[in-house]
């Protein structure tokens, strides 16, 4: 298999509710997430539901991250797919499992190519 890039599909659990219902704060830390891995910024988009929740993506020169957040069950499921060698998603990992407050992940790693 030709590698052409990896994603990364985490889960947070026990994450701070208050947290996952502010849209600014979200996008504040997914661009952050995006500047820690050393990603390129090439567009965003953020939405809030009602009555609550959160959904975003950052579109990055190298693919893109994106998350969805569910307030009520303390959870956010979170992207890193990431392509090339110039990326370290595990540092935006490790960066949102913080801000979030989570309490635990679950991450699951994927080979992307052919």
């Amino acid at each position: 298999m030709k590698k052409l890039g990896s994603q990364l599909i985490v889960e947070y659990y026990g994450c701070d509710e208050a947290v996952l219902d502010d849209t600014n704060l979200i996008k504040q830390y997914m661009l952050t997430a995006t500047k820690k891995i050393g990603a390129t910024i090439v567009g965003e988009v953020f939405h809030h539901f009602n009555p609550q929740g959160v959904s975003g993506a950052v579109i990055i020169a190298e693919s893109h991250l994106s998350i969805h957040t569910w307030p009520e069950h303390n959870y956010a499921a979170v992207d890193f797919f990431t392509c090339g060698n110039s990326c370290y998603p595990r540092k935006g990992l490790i960066y949102l499992k913080k801000v979030l407050k989570a309490n635990g992940e679950l991450v699951k790693e994927l080979k992307r190519g052919y």
